[in-house]
């Protein structure tokens, strides 16, 4: 049993597996160091009710004062990692520290992707932290038209919230239809719909090849010679796990941490939340996410290894995003050619499965959680795929 854990990562996956810990009974001596200088706060919010204005900063704390202490841990906020040695059991911490450990578990999270080869200027954000939720709310509450360079859930979200507030916004994405990657084509296009029906512009099949304005940002300049005007321009384009401090550590990174299926990258050494890359049982295959269920059935299993009970992290994927006033829902996988049913649809409504060789792979739900719950049931209880030798 370890007698030092040190936790690289203040938010979700680094406190749910120090609270995973203490419920299992480990009295090992805690340190968690995290880079923003406010307690531990939930991040889905900050796209959906945040920036409405129907949460505050009190709400989506994930821990207050008394319950932290009565982790029993140290907690050194406003401090990053710039290192690793493995060997010597030391991260090295911005300012020129040290901090020994006997067990480290990496919960560095991913940091906002921009716009490759094109400088960002004032009026220009991306979403990841509080800070950034602040400042693009402060700037649709002035702004009359927003553009969002991204058509992922972010990007979904954002547009949600903005057409709400009475702010024009246009999307824009390479891709033919917003949500691609997540829901496939076919139930792309049917998201791409709802939104235009909202009132939302979009400009699919498009590059962004700069911004335009004088300092401060006035509009996107796209590949075919057009400027879309906007106040504000919101970039969502994907992350990127925060691996950097790893570089000479000797871990494997490809994409994050790679990780076996008990989550660990090397002795002593583990990693959860949205830096791991793990071999999930499930599909056979390594995978990461950047959902927070995942984040917090990590810290599940991970800390049940740690307490002696080695626990493989089987996790079903499953991602939520609230759009104009209904959640979508996506359990599992929605590969490019798995067969697509509508099984139930009502209005806006509807509950859509993905089939490959007949095995359900995945479910997508609008606003009809009732109506997706036995797919979700059954994708659950399919078997573990027998390990190839």
């Amino acid at each position: 049993m370890p007698e030092h854990i040190v936790v690289i990562g203040g938010s979700l996956s680094g406190l749910r597996t120090v609270q995973g810990l203490r419920r299992k009974g480990s009295t090992a001596a805690i340190t968690v160091v995290g880079d923003e200088l406010g307690l531990p706060y939930d991040r889905p919010p900050l796209s959906k009710t945040f920036l409405l204005g129907t949460a505050d900063e009190q709400s989506i704390q994930l821990v207050d004062g008394a319950a932290l202490a009565s982790l029993d841990l140290e907690l050194r906020l406003g401090v990053s990692a710039d290192g690793l040695e493995t060997d010597a059991r030391q991260v090295h911490l911005s300012g020129g520290s040290a901090i020994g450990f006997d067990t480290l578990v990496i919960a560095t999270g991913s940091s906002p992707r921009t716009v490759p080869g094109i400088t960002m200027r004032t009026g220009i954000h991306t979403l990841r932290t509080l800070d950034d939720a602040q400042r693009i709310q402060l700037g649709l509450r002035n702004a009359a038209s927003v553009a969002i360079v991204g058509g992922g859930f972010i990007g979904g979200e954002i547009a949600s919230a903005a057409r709400g507030m009475g702010v024009d916004v246009t999307v824009i994405d390479a891709l033919p239809t917003l949500m691609t990657r997540g829901l496939g084509n076919e139930l792309g296009t049917r998201m791409s719909e709802l939104h235009r029906r909202h009132g939302v512009e979009l400009r699919l099949d498009c590059k962004v090849t700069g911004f335009a304005g004088d300092g401060a940002v006035t509009g996107v300049e796209l590949a075919d010679g057009s400027v879309i005007p906007a106040d504000l321009v919101v970039v969502g384009i994907g992350t990127v796990p925060n691996v950097g401090w790893l570089r000479d550590s000797g871990l494997t990174l490809d994409d994050g941490v790679v990780c076996d299926e008990y989550l660990k990258a090397a002795d002593g050494i583990y990693a959860v939340g949205d830096v791991a890359r793990w071999h999930n049982p499930r599909y056979d295959e390594p995978m990461r996410m950047e959902h927070w269920t995942s984040a917090g059935e990590q810290a599940t299993a991970l800390s049940s290894t740690l307490t002696g009970t080695p626990t493989p992290c089987t996790v079903v994927p499953y991602v939520w995003s609230d759009q104009f006033g209904k959640r979508l829902q996506i359990f599992g996988r929605i590969g490019a050619d798995d067969d697509i049913d509508i099984v139930f649809e009502e209005a806006d409504r509807f509950v859509a499965t993905a089939r490959r060789v007949g095995r359900l792979e995945g479910v997508v739900a609008y606003g009809a959680l009732k109506e997706m719950l036995p797919y979700r049931a059954e994708l659950m209880a399919a078997p573990l795929p027998t390990r190839s030798p």
